[in-house]
C-alpha cells in the first residue's frame, strides 16, 4: 500500500488535494470516486449539467472534462517519474484546457464513461508501481514532486471536485 507523502514531496498549492484523502486503501478510495461523479450528475438534465454556476465558473460537464485532462496529465507525470526520467515537465494551463475542450458538447454519460476509462487505466498504472518506485520523484511545473504525491494528487483534486459539485447541486 502507498503510503501519504511527506509535505517535502508537494508543493504547497497540492497541500489541500493531498488532505481529502482520507487514510486507508488508497487504491480502493480512487477506485471508487467515478461512481460517486455517476451518483450525483446522472440524473441532471442537459441544461442543468451545461449551465455555469456563477459567471467565471466551470459547468458540471466542464468538470467531468477537467477531472479527465487532469487525470491524464498527472498519470502522465506518473509514469514519466516512476520509470526514473528526470526530464523537467512543464505546467498546464486548466482555464486553456477547459476553454478549447468544447465539453458542454457532449453528453454527460459520455463524459462519466471518459472519467471511468481514464481511472480505469491510471488504476492499472499504479497497481504496477513498486514501492520504489512510488518515491521517485521530478520535476514538474517548476517544482520538485514524487509519484506518491502525484497519486495522491489525482485522488484529492477528484475529492475536491466532488466535494464542490456536491455543495453546488445541492444550492
Amino acid at each position: 500500500m502507498m503510503s501519504r507523502p511527506n509535505r517535502t514531496e508537494y508543493a504547497d498549492f497540492y497541500a489541500n488535494y493531498i488532505s481529502k484523502v482520507p487514510d486507508g486503501d488508497l487504491l480502493n478510495f480512487m477506485d471508487r470516486q467515478p461512481a460517486e461523479f455517476d451518483g450525483i450528475v446522472n440524473d441532471l438534465t442537459d441544461a442543468q449539467a451545461t449551465a455555469p454556476p456563477a459567471p467565471g465558473k466551470w459547468s458540471v460537464k466542464q468538470v467531468l472534462g477537467h477531472l479527465c485532462d487532469t487525470e491524464r496529465v498527472m498519470s502522465y507525470r506518473i509514469l514519466r517519474f516512476a520509470r526514473g526520467d528526470k526530464t523537467e515537465l512543464e505546467g498546464f494551463e486548466q482555464d486553456d484546457y477547459v476553454a478549447v475542450a468544447d465539453s458542454n458538447s457532449r453528453s454527460t454519460t459520455d463524459l462519466l464513461a471518459e472519467l471511468r476509462s481514464v481511472r480505469g487505466a491510471t488504476l492499472a498504472l499504479l497497481r504496477s508501481l513498486t514501492d520504489k518506485a512510488s518515491i521517485r520523484s521530478g520535476i514538474a511545473n517548476g517544482n520538485p514532486v514524487t509519484v506518491r504525491a502525484l497519486v495522491y494528487i489525482i485522488g484529492g483534486h477528484a475529492q475536491h471536485h466532488l466535494e464542490l459539485l456536491r455543495r453546488q447541486l445541492a444550492a
